[in-house]
């Protein structure tokens, strides 16, 4: 409507440095016209890095017409003042630290997948993260107190436990892995991605798919499911389908993420994260960032088009204009969403947004068996928060001690030793 007034807001990208992810969210982010007018300040600590996806999102602007304010800078505390949403996708060291998270456990025998979310790699990640995100928590509560908090930080779980338990800032996690399952349920029914439509609830990288539904008419997919895995190729992704078989629904969101929280997750690989072809890939995208933004290279067509699965925009736009909006999965605190897991647990479940907030969506109990199994991660979730909480070495060994990936205490000794050393610099008190 002509001379119609449109809600614009502040969005602080903290972490915007980060080429991969930085993409995607440009991606939705000027493919909506939701969002048009407001400001975007971008915070990172690597300058050169800052600089690059400053450059690309202004010429995203211009090429989609959005007329958002591009702002970029390394003063998180100037970048917050004021905002509405704040974006939180940092790493501290990702690929150095990530690699020795998962290849010290192994050197000790421990036999785990790929040491990010779960296991000892889970809890030193949970170490090093927490306090940096404490002090992101502590600006946010002083600087924009009635903003949201919209963490893509590994690990998912524990942050948003640790905020949502520890502090008053208003905090809810996202990740595509309920998009991933979705996939992995296709390509067993031989239906186009589109055609499918899925909830789960559980927690994040072990959701539990409630429903498999046909898009266009409801109808309930779960029998043509079991009988198509029967005849399907037995290497494809086993670990998840020995669960399926064992526990009634399908978990998310692949053998490698999911097996990360089970003694046996090594039955569906043990190879880890391709870290040399991570490298190689952010090499190349920062290459054809640098191409595009200067216009060596023209936008990419796929860089002017929705992402594949990530929601902060969908979750900003709906509560920014009181869309009332489904968002298929995001992780939030219990409290009751999943009535047979703890309250102060941090599940993923479905959500409605709108002007009120973030409304998660019971889909009721999960079945018993399922719960029992996910209770026993959320117990080593909730002790590894309160070791990173208070930097203590005691906690994270008890932590280490009650994870069923864990089967050795010399090995736990050993491990806990070598990876605290190599993180002391990044281990303190949040509280």
């Amino acid at each position: 409507m002509s001379g119609q007034v449109r809600n614009t807001t502040k969005i602080v990208f903290i972490g915007a440095g980060s080429a991969a992810f930085g993409v995607s969210f440009f991606q939705d982010l000027f493919a909506t016209d939701e969002l048009a007018g407001s400001t975007l300040t971008l915070v990172d600590t690597d300058p050169a890095a800052l600089d690059r996806m400053a450059g690309l999102a202004r010429v995203l602007n211009a090429a989609t017409d959005r007329n958002l304010v591009i702002e970029h800078t390394t003063d998180r505390r100037a970048a917050l003042d004021g905002a509405g949403f704040v974006i939180n996708s940092v790493a501290i060291d990702r690929n150095r630290l990530w690699q020795l998270d998962f290849e010290i456990p192994k050197k000790h025998g421990v036999r785990h997948t790929l040491g990010e979310n779960g296991g000892p790699g889970g809890l030193f990640f949970t170490l090093r993260t927490l306090p940096l995100i404490f002090d992101f928590a502590r600006d946010v509560a002083e600087l924009c107190p009635d903003a949201l908090f919209i963490n893509f930080s590994n690990p998912e779980s524990r942050i948003v436990l640790a905020l949502a338990k520890h502090t008053d800032v208003k905090v809810l996690g996202l990740c595509h892995g309920i998009f991933l399952a979705r996939w992995f349920v296709c390509q067993i029914l031989g239906r186009a991605e589109a055609e499918v439509e899925v909830a789960g609830a559980g927690l994040n990288h072990f959701q539990w798919l409630t429903h498999v539904r046909e898009a266009a008419t409801g109808r309930d997919l779960y029998p043509e499911l079991r009988t198509r895995e029967k005849a399907h190729d037995p290497a494809f992704t086993p670990l998840t389908r020995r669960l399926f078989h064992s526990f009634g629904l399908w978990p998310t969101c692949s053998d490698d993420h999911m097996g990360e929280y089970l003694p046996y997750g090594w039955e569906g690989g043990e190879h880890g994260f391709d870290f040399a072809g991570d490298d190689k890939n952010r090499e190349y995208l920062k290459t054809l960032i640098d191409d595009v933004a200067s216009g060596a290279k023209p936008v990419p067509d796929d860089w002017l088009k929705p992402s594949w699965g990530e929601r902060a925009v969908a979750v900003i736009g709906g509560v920014l204009h009181n869309r009332h909006r489904y968002i298929e999965s995001g992780i939030v605190c219990n409290r009751g969403a999943i009535p047979n897991l703890p309250p102060d647990l941090a599940v993923e479940v479905p959500l409605l947004v709108d002007a009120g907030g973030v409304h998660p969506v019971s889909l009721g109990p999960l079945p018993d068996a399922i719960a029992k199994l996910l209770h026993v991660q959320a117990s080593v979730q909730q002790l590894a928060v309160e070791a990173a909480v208070h930097a203590s070495k005691e906690i994270a060994l008890q932590a280490l001690l009650i994870d069923p990936v864990i089967t050795s205490t010399d090995a736990a000794v050993a491990l806990l030793d070598e990876l605290w050393e190599i993180n002391r610099p990044f281990i303190r008190p949040c509280v």
